[in-house]
């Protein structure tokens, strides 16, 4: 062995001791490194910016029209579908550390990142999406950064919904080009 490894002991029967002691508290054990009441509350705001999204998607998606709408009607309940995804991993993430995922849609669009949107036009619906979209990109890279090391399972939960929503940002970006007929971004 080399004068760097280091030798990782645990100490099995203290930890079988306070899982027993702490059973109340379900997945949160005592070397959880955040503070689950402020988790739980960033989380209720990404659960509201979610639900959101959800809906903003699904209404895109029933009132599009125009000659060539139906191709993004279905981008739009695609996505609609995986914010849906989205919002259920992250109410989940709230009950693991024991709070109640809010969903009573009272303060609903004061509590998420991102708005609710009001176009009624083919292209403005892609770009209330594309603005959304880059919202919760920016939003979700903050909260990675702030998580860590302190929760790395709602980190990890954070790296996998900001994949899609970079997916999701780009494909609003190539439809937005595809109907101005002009790209947005710099060639390189």
């Amino acid at each position: 062995m080399s004068g760097n490894a280091q030798t990782f002991v645990s100490d099995v029967q203290e930890l079988r001791r306070r899982a027993r002691a702490h059973i109340d508290k379900g997945a949160v054990t005592q070397n959880y490194g955040g503070d689950v009441h402020q988790t739980i509350e960033i989380l209720q705001s990404v659960l509201a910016t979610e639900i959101v999204c959800v809906l903003r998607y699904t209404m895109h998606a029933v009132a599009a029209t125009g000659i060539d709408s139906e191709s993004v009607k279905a981008e739009f309940l695609q996505h609609a579908k995986e914010e849906q995804g989205h919002m259920m991993m992250v109410a989940e993430r709230i009950n693991q550390l024991g709070g109640t995922p809010n969903f009573d849609p009272a303060g609903l669009t004061s509590r998420s990142a991102s708005e609710y949107g009001n176009a009624d036009q083919l292209v403005d619906m892609i770009r209330e999406n594309l603005v959304a979209e880059r919202i919760a990109v920016e939003h979700y890279r903050d909260l990675i950064r702030f998580f860590g090391e302190k929760d790395p399972t709602t980190r990890v939960m954070l790296e996998e919904i900001l994949t899609v929503e970079e997916e999701h940002a780009n494909d609003m970006h190539d439809l937005l080009v595809a109907r101005e007929g002009r790209p947005m971004l710099p060639n390189k």
